[in-house]
């Protein structure tokens, strides 16, 4: 009879699969395809490579060594808060799997961040990176994150008479991600909506008292 996975082991399974289907595909679009290029899969899919050197979804707040820092930071802040949650009996299973979900995303573009300037070059469109270990285009902590999922599901242009916006395209969803902020944003929002109350300070002063 199969023996049951503890918590622990079902965090770190997730945690690794999501970081191998991750790095798998940003290293292939890395290898396959230049910068700017898009493949029409739907109409409402698009894999379309694009690099950025900031948080989620193309998002820039900040330095870029900032940004590295910080996610360093709240990753290894996340495992520490997973150890001690995974050991509470008390705790759902589909908790600790919201928390690997984030840790993961988190770690698989602090890859990027990491790495990807040291073991890759960056040539001119229409030519794809190759591996160059130590002779990237970029230092430690200044590599560029990969995005290549697109899902402009719909579009519209704006009436003309409305202020500020009128005559506008407005296309959803426009941000190009990956799966690492897949997973990220999987994660938040399912600890949003089914797990909130083990998030409160309520539920630790509850969990203390029993």
């Amino acid at each position: 009879m199969m023996k049951k996975l503890t918590k622990g082991q079902i965090a770190l399974a997730v945690i690794v699969l999501v970081l191998i289907i991750d790095q798998v595909v940003k290293i292939w679009v890395k290898t396959h395809m230049y910068i700017g290029q898009a493949i029409h899969v739907t109409d409402w899919f698009y894999i379309a490579f694009i690099e950025n050197n900031g948080m989620a979804f193309g998002m820039e707040v900040g330095s870029k060594l900032f940004l590295t820092l910080f996610r360093v930071v709240a990753v290894v802040l996340l495992v520490w808060i997973l150890n001690r949650v995974k050991k509470n009996p008390q705790m759902p299973t589909g908790f600790i799997v919201c928390l690997a979900l984030i840790i993961a995303g988190a770690a698989g573009n602090i890859i990027d961040c990491l790495f990807y300037g040291l073991i890759f070059d960056n040539p001119m469109p229409p030519l794809v990176a190759s591996f160059v270990p130590g002779d990237g285009y970029a230092g430690l902590f200044y590599g560029r994150v990969v995005d290549m999922l697109y899902f402009p599901l719909f579009s519209f242009y704006w009436p003309d008479w409305m202020p500020w916006v009128g005559g506008e395209l407005f296309e959803f969803f426009r941000p190009v991600f990956n799966i690492a902020d897949s997973a990220i944003s999987v994660g938040v929002i399912c600890l949003i909506l089914f797990y909130h109350r083990y998030l409160s300070t309520d539920h630790k002063k509850e969990s203390k008292s029993e």
